[in-house]
């Protein structure tokens, strides 16, 4: 078979624009495919061609494989990369594209199957002499067989999907009244992300690490392992940190690990790049048990790329041997080629509010800038200008650093993320700052409970008075005269006598009074009943607003649209609103503790609540669902039900409310 001159990159996002970078270096030529959410995406405008393949719901775009299929003939494709998630692992649709002459650039359907299943792959590599974890995984077990065998395995226990990963249906029950609930609710999750049900149970591994290892297989028979991934910080079940290689191994544990990984592979006949993840005890490094197989790309692959080395030169493409294996070719080295130089991290950036329980946001992108520096990597979907809806995953980007050793890496990520601006929408990126500079995190004590463990340090709700204050000062440079505008327009407080101030009011509590110009400023912050005053001075240059207070000199990139100016510095990013128009909107500050909001723009799943119905706090009341992940609604007071405004299947936004409670005693 020679190689292809045409592939199609059925998926989105900043996966399908690192696909088609590598299509780009080997001269193939690249099509993307769309919905009509993503008309003028980051990955369409970098694909050589593109084809329309539905509306924005997954199921009837980027999860049909007959569109897809249909689009690969339309634009000559000889061949499928999948990236990872939608069709990355449905077996069906490998098949499909065997069947239709088209190759699939990935693992065979068998191989697939044998690995997507869950139960299945735990029984296959286990009869090769891989490592499990003790659990039972018993075909079509019901409710209350799972029930009965997380009793006899032993709480706490972890349910999880048989058909797919990433967090969604997964379920950590610690006591045995939580069981029913937990499974009936793995169940309805699992059903929606995968198609499939089904789940089985595990022992909760105590103080869990997460070791993943990349193996690489052609179809002359030859498999490699390229060391390890840590991917232990995770947030709800889901990676959000990631390095290589792991600080847990030493070299015999990195050289077995590796090997089982191998084994793994061949046990299923496996081609192309796959992830083999284990679960280890930080207590015990030196045992490790199978997990799952991943029979795709990762999303943390860039750290693998970035540190190894074959023949002593560092730096690998993966998706150029994934491309290079699906056209035929063996793999160019052994095991005794590769080996690993220096440390590379990687940081996911989501659309999410770390302070809301990693709830998904959204908005228009009013400017995104992304770091650059040496051994600094970014792999990003998005662009200024776009937008971030709640149809799929919300993770925007990934940053990724290279460094000799592992705290040189954490530095330079650490820099790098401080210099990433996303505005018009809330992102993690403040939060991933503080997670790399956590103690344990520095020192290599990882464990997929610590970002639970210390949320509260983690996130950072409020607002520092240098924002209010920067904000402030860029509505009186926006109002600055320009040529033939009326000097008597200007806010600078000009007067006969002393200067008057001009006052921007943010909350009800919050004040910036100005008087004087952007370059000579006096300011008064009025903070509840305190006053503080000082001199102020900004200037604008570009995207970038300079502001001096209080000795400290910062820069922030702005933009302003709505009446909100949206502010970023060192990786924190605020969206300041003029009270006045949070006023006229009928803004949150004044609601009543009996007001139930939607968390998240998503679909209402499950209500349970009625007009008239007693409640009490904590009582689950909906169940909102947005990108595949469910969030559970409480009553906020003991109290009744007197307003409903939300029923199942109902879209709604975020904040939007959805029944309104009156407190027991003011009915």
């Amino acid at each position: 078979m020679s190689m292809f001159d045409t592939v199609l990159v059925a998926n989105r996002g900043e996966i399908a624009v690192r696909v088609i970078r590598t299509l780009r270096e080997l001269g193939i030529r690249s099509v993307a495919v769309f919905s009509d959410a993503d008309r003028g995406a980051r990955h369409v405008t970098e694909a050589d061609t593109s084809v329309h393949i539905g509306p924005a719901l997954a199921s009837e775009s980027y999860l049909n494989g007959k569109r897809i299929l249909d689009a690969a003939r339309e634009a000559g494709a000889q061949a499928i990369h999948p990236g990872y998630g939608f069709l990355a692992e449905n077996a069906e649709f490998a098949r499909a594209c065997e069947q239709a002459g088209v190759v699939f650039i990935g693992p065979p359907a068998s191989a697939i199957e044998s690995m997507g299943d869950k139960i299945r792959a735990k029984q296959t590599v286990s009869a090769a002499g891989v490592p499990v974890v003790p659990g039972r995984s018993d075909p079509d077990m019901t409710d209350a067989d799972l029930h009965r065998a997380a009793l006899e395995v032993g709480l706490p226990v972890l349910l999880k999907p048989s058909a797919g990963g990433g967090g969604k249906g997964m379920r950590l029950v610690h006591a045995d009244t939580e069981l029913d609930d937990q499974i009936t609710s793995a169940r309805r999750e699992a059903g929606a992300a995968f198609g499939d049900d089904t789940l089985f149970v595990e022992r909760f591994v105590s103080r869990p690490r997460h070791i993943e290892v990349q193996v690489l297989a052609d179809s002359h028979g030859n498999v490699v392992h390229l060391g390890e991934r840590e991917c232990s910080l995770q947030r709800r079940h889901q990676k959000i940190v990631e390095e290589a290689p792991s600080p847990l191994l030493d070299a015999e544990t990195r050289a077995r690990i590796g090997a089982s990984a191998a084994d793994a592979a061949r046990a299923v006949g496996y081609t192309g790049a796959g992830t083999v993840e284990f679960i280890v005890s930080a207590d015990r490094p030196d045992e490790f048990f199978f997990m799952e197989m991943n029979t795709r790309l990762q999303v943390e692959h860039p750290v693998t790329e970035l540190v190894t080395a074959v023949r002593g030169e560092r730096g690998v493409d993966l998706v150029e041997q994934q491309v290079r294996v699906a056209s035929g070719e063996p793999l160019a080295w052994t095991q005794q080629d590769l080996s690993l130089d220096g440390h590379a991290v990687e940081a996911r950036v989501y659309a999410e509010d770390p302070a809301r329980g990693f709830l998904p946001t959204g908005g228009e992108l009013l400017a995104v800038h992304e770091p650059t520096g040496p051994g600094v990597r970014v792999d990003s979907g998005i662009r200024q200008g776009g937008s971030v809806g709640s149809d799929y995953d919300p993770m925007l980007a990934k940053v990724i650093a290279w460094a000799p050793g592992r705290g040189d890496a954490l530095r330079r990520l650490d820099k790098a993320l401080a210099d990433t601006t996303i505005l018009g929408l809330s992102s993690n990126i403040a939060f991933l700052r503080a997670l790399l500079q956590h103690p344990c995190v520095l020192a290599g004590d990882l464990d997929t409970g610590l970002v639970e463990r210390d949320l509260d340090a983690l996130t950072e709700a409020d607002v520092p008075e240098h924002a209010y204050v920067a904000a402030a000062l860029e509505r009186l440079i926006a109002a600055q005269p320009r040529s033939g505008s009326d000097p008597w327009d200007v806010p600078n407080g000009w007067r006969i006598g002393p200067l008057a101030w001009s006052t921007w009011r943010f909350t009800d509590d919050i004040k910036v009074h100005l008087r004087g110009t952007p370059e000579h400023a006096e300011v008064a912050v009025e903070t509840g009943g305190t006053t503080s005053s000082s001199e102020v001075s900004a200037h604008v240059h570009g995207d970038t607003l300079t502001a001096t207070y209080q000795g400290r000199t910062r820069h922030y990139r702005y933009a302003h649209v709505d009446g909100t100016t949206w502010l970023a510095a060192e990786g924190h990013t605020w969206a300041l609103t003029e009270h006045r128009l949070l006023a006229e909107r009928g803004g949150t500050a004044g609601r009543s503790d009996g007001v139930v909001t939607a968390p998240m723009p998503g679909t209402v799943l499950v209500t349970d609540v009625t007009q008239g119905q007693q409640v009490r706090s904590g009582q689950r009341l909906f169940v909102v669902e947005a990108m595949k992940m469910e969030h559970t609604v409480t009553a906020p007071i003991d109290g009744t039900v007197t307003e409903v405004h939300a029923r199942k299947g109902q879209p709604v936004g975020l904040d939007q409310p959805l029944a309104v409670l009156t407190a027991e005693g003011e009915a």
